[in-house]
């Protein structure tokens, strides 16, 4: 069986004293069941570890280059960010936020979710980041789990050159669901929008509460001095048997693996930008927290990266001098793609090093990557994390290899016991690491199965094995969640949605691979036998649309296989592993798959 290993305190020791504590740790880990705890007599605030240390050191440095889809661009130097910060969390104190009060973030990459991350931080709030893409139904399923105090939300967002009506979606949400007090509204787009009750301008929030310049105003809301496992922020997960999953990081842990990774494992450089998602944790993490702890900028980018040309994510890299890019395979197998139609003098970038997170990186994406985003060699790292640890905690090649901490990785059996070098099984680590999460809601199961090979070793739920190389490779998952775009999406959740339909009578959900090498999903259906006659692409939009509506576009199948019915011949995941390698071509239109076929792809991948 894996046995456990203590923490490593050299290794944690350096991004440990550099943070600001109002009153350090000692002692840094105290032994016990789950891998035991940190920081337990710790106390930090997560604004002035990253912004009001670095304003009173640095003030005139750069935090946060920002540049909108539209073109638009800001700067804001630490003294600025600071400033806003201490602005808004005032403001916050105004409508009754209080510390332990849980303030929801339904916004898009702007530098007002920066500041609302940090005010909320420096009164004790605890902040939650909702995806802009949700429709309404899953809005208000998300706002109900995570009963908020406080809304933001943003008029518009910027989308491929489209808004999106972020205020009405929020409306629509927020007509089933109580305890939401106000809505702050940043007017970003400029399109109208309805008013209600409770509902106030981010803008006139902070002109109210400006009252002079002087750091020292009287009216100042100090930083709370907090202890170390004070709740930071809640990540929702995807569903576990069909109930919502909250994460909850604490602020210590969050930031000494934040500065750790950052340091040790991600930066080569003084500027990273972070290509994902602002709901992404890693994205949040990595991409915002880990530079401002190093005092170091970071870049934000609002958009999608081929608005309003396949060329705006070199002009990025080469506006800001961004020498470390953060991103997922997906998004570097497009930069590929596009490389083709740049010309080769928009290509020069100061980039010296790729990072990608959110799935596992292929080879070939990998490849092209290290020979740099204008040809020229790079270092690249492929990294992996999780929510519930924080962010990324592996790379395979961190820049600092002596000073990142050991995971003690094993690979292991069902029963826990350890599997030879080719062969498939669940990853497992056996030292703890400070970053992971302080608390869970939702299914007891879900949190048990972290430790259902014992209270000693993290069971990530990961499929891996050891290559010929001694590489650690990535396989998928143990239950019934996937990475899409470095989302994680319940399969579960999309065969229930499907199943709902009427026009179907059985469902599969699975994962396979594109043209591209891109996972994506996939969705096999046995249709009712009114439905069957229909035209197939009548049918699969009206499929997606349920799932889209319901659960967002990233859970929304991209290839749609009709299968005229499902035999008893295979178990669920052998079906599942048999569909995944049906020999169908990629295409938008569905396909007509007969059970013998399913058969046939079983008996081969046998």
């Amino acid at each position: 069986m894996a046995e456990a290993i203590g923490p490593d305190p050299d290794r944690w020791a350096q991004a440990i004293a550099a943070l600001p504590w109002t009153q350090p740790p000692d002692p840094l880990w105290t032994p016990g069941p789950r891998h035991g705890t940190w920081f337990d007599s710790g106390r930090i605030n997560a604004a002035t570890a990253c912004v009001g240390v670095h304003a009173r050191g640095t003030p005139d440095a750069v935090a946060v280059w920002w540049e909108g889809e539209p073109g638009d661009r800001r700067a804001l130097t630490y003294a600025a960010l600071d400033e806003e910060v201490g602005a808004l969390a005032r403001a916050l104190r105004g409508l009754g936020v209080e510390s332990g009060d849980v303030v929801a973030l339904h916004l898009g990459w702007l530098p007002e979710t920066v500041v609302a991350i940090f005010a909320c931080a420096r009164i004790g709030a605890t902040h939650a980041v909702i995806p802009t893409p949700l429709p309404p139904e899953a809005l208000a399923d998300r706002l109900t789990t995570l009963a908020p105090r406080v809304l933001f939300t943003q008029d518009g967002a910027w989308r491929h050159g489209t808004v999106l009506p972020l205020k009405a979606r929020a409306d629509e949400a927020l007509s089933g669901v109580g305890g939401i007090e106000h809505t702050v509204v940043v007017r970003r787009t400029g399109i109208d929008v309805a008013w209600f009750e409770g509902d106030r301008w981010y803008h006139d929030l902070l002109v109210g509460a400006r009252p002079g310049r002087s750091r020292e105003d009287t009216g100042a809301v100090p930083p709370v001095d907090l202890p170390a496992r004070h709740p930071f922020q809640l990540v929702s997960l995807a569903h576990r048997h069909g109930r919502p999953v909250t994460v909850t990081l604490g602020t210590g842990p969050t930031l000494v693996g934040a500065l750790v990774a950052h340091r040790a494992g991600l930066a080569d450089g003084a500027v990273l930008w972070c290509a994902g998602d602002v709901s992404w944790l890693g994205t949040q993490v990595h991409g915002i927290y880990g530079p401002l702890l190093a005092g170091e900028s970071a870049v934000m980018y609002e958009g999608t990266l081929d608005e309003p040309t396949h060329a705006r994510a070199w002009e990025i890299m080469r506006r800001y001098d961004v020498t470390t890019l953060l991103t997922t395979p997906s998004v570097l197998r497009m930069l590929r793609a596009w490389s083709f139609e740049v010309d080769r003098s928009d290509l020069a970038t100061p980039v010296r090093r790729v990072v990608a997170f959110g799935e596992p990186m292929d080879p070939e994406v990998r490849e092209w990557a290290g020979q740099g985003i204008d040809g020229r060699p790079v270092s690249v790292a492929d990294g992996w994390g999780q929510v519930e640890l924080g962010g990324i905690v592996r790379l395979d090649a961190p820049v600092r290899a002596d000073a990142m901490p050991e995971l003690g990785e094993l690979i292991v059996d069902a029963e826990g016991r350890p599997v030879p070098a080719g062969v498939q099984g669940q990853l497992v680590l056996r030292r703890p690491w400070a970053g992971a999460l302080v608390g869970w809601s939702g299914p007891p199961a879900s949190a048990q199965s972290h430790w259902a090979l014992g209270e000693d070793v993290y069971a990530t739920g990961d499929l891996a094995r050891l290559d010929e190389g001694g590489r650690l490779e990535f396989l998928g998952r143990t239950d019934e969640v996937v990475s899409v775009s470095g989302q994680l999406v319940s399969l579960c959740e999309v065969r229930a949605i499907l199943l709902e339909h009427p026009f179907v009578v059985a469902a599969d959900v699975f994962e396979r691979r594109d043209q591209m090498g891109a996972r994506v999903l996939a969705a096999a259906v046995v249709l009712d036998p009114r439905a069957a006659a229909m035209d197939p692409a009548v049918v699969a939009p009206d499929l997606g649309r349920c799932v889209r509506e319901t659960l967002g576009g990233l859970a929304r199948p991209r290839l749609w296989l009709l299968v005229d019915r499902f035999g008893d011949e295979l178990r669920g995941d052998e079906r599942r592993r048999a569909l995944g390698g049906i020999p169908v071509v990629d295409a938008a239109e569905p396909r007509r798959v007969a059970w013998a076929q399913v058969l046939a792809a079983a008996a081969y991948a046998g």
